[in-house]
């Protein structure tokens, strides 16, 4: 009885002492990592909070390039950009490209990964050479294919015997943009898919071997279902990075919106009317807009995994 009730009263006594050590650890360790992250939010907010809080403010100001001389003018931008057929057409032209790039460049890259995998000789080869053309900038990719587009002398019809006016009939323009960039960037998906590949356990193949399974079976009832995830991950990067299409489009067009305005983006849009119309506050209030339809994709790609991840428990 005796030794009962000495347990009851040490072992509050342990709870709070172990509850007060662990608090002294918790603050010694953010002091000392504090000061390791403390460069990283410092640039952070010098070069993301302070300019996407400075761009809220102008964006309800009709501010000018020079930034002298802005007065408030409320919601004007907002309901002068909601009101713009110009935006919008920039807007369709954004999501037209992101509607051709996305399956394609997710199908393209899952397909090379699984040659890249499952090829024998001189694997690091084709590697290297799927990968390579995500290395190079955006604007000596964008040139390179300017040129071997251009009606004439560039390579692309002469291979082909084609007559293509690729880079100035609007029905061709933006499809010689996709095909660029899916050349461009389709090796961050590949080396995603190729990582992801390598995890899938090579028991699960075998067994489904045993069972008479063929590749194109083994391929649909397990590569696939074990790729889900990372598929998911390709598509949402690949929607955010194509709704932002600018500099390849500008390059390839010789810094102009494109036969008859059918290349212009969003984002190109948006330049033009804060550096060449030289309306900031304008500018401003449609980048908003932009900021909101791409969160609004991200956090829609949230909750679509979210619900998925809780259907399969």
């Amino acid at each position: 009885m005796m030794a009962t009730s000495a347990q009851t009263v040490v072992a509050p006594a342990r709870a709070k002492t172990a509850a007060a050590s662990a608090t002294v650890r918790r603050k010694q360790g953010f002091q000392h990592g504090g000061w390791f992250i403390a460069p990283f939010l410092a640039l952070f907010a010098l070069f993301v909070i302070w300019p996407l809080l400075r761009g809220v403010y102008l964006s309800f100001t009709d501010a000018n390039i020079s930034g002298e001389g802005a007065s408030f003018v409320g919601l004007d931008n907002y309901r002068e950009a909601l009101n713009d057929s110009a935006m919008w057409d920039a807007l369709g032209h954004s999501a037209y490209f992101t509607l051709l790039v996305v399956p394609c460049i997710t199908v393209l890259a899952f397909l090379l990964a699984m040659l890249a995998h499952n090829i024998e000789r001189g694997k690091w080869l084709w590697r290297l050479c799927f990968f390579a053309p995500f290395l190079l900038p955006s604007t000596v990719a964008a040139n390179m294919w300017q040129w071997l587009f251009t009606q004439g002398i560039g390579l692309f019809n002469e291979t082909f015997g084609l007559t293509t006016p690729w880079l100035t009939d609007k029905s061709y323009a933006m499809l010689a943009i996709v095909i660029t960039t899916l050349w461009w960037t389709v090796g961050f998906s590949f080396l995603l898919y190729l990582a992801a590949l390598q995890g899938i356990p090579d028991h699960l193949y075998e067994a489904a071997k045993l069972d008479g399974a063929n590749a194109w079976h083994r391929i649909i009832h397990i590569t696939l279902p074990m790729l889900r995830n990372i598929t998911g991950l390709v598509i949402a990067l690949q929607i955010l990075a194509s709704l932002q299409l600018f500099d390849q489009a500008v390059v390839m067009m010789d810094f102009s919106p494109g036969p008859e305005l059918s290349t212009r983006s969003f984002v190109q849009y948006t330049l033009e009317q804060g550096f060449t119309s030289y309306r900031v506050g304008y500018a401003s209030a449609m980048s908003i807009i932009f900021f909101v339809i791409i969160a609004a994709v991200a956090l829609a790609r949230m909750a679509l995994l979210r619900n998925r991840e809780e259907g399969t428990r």
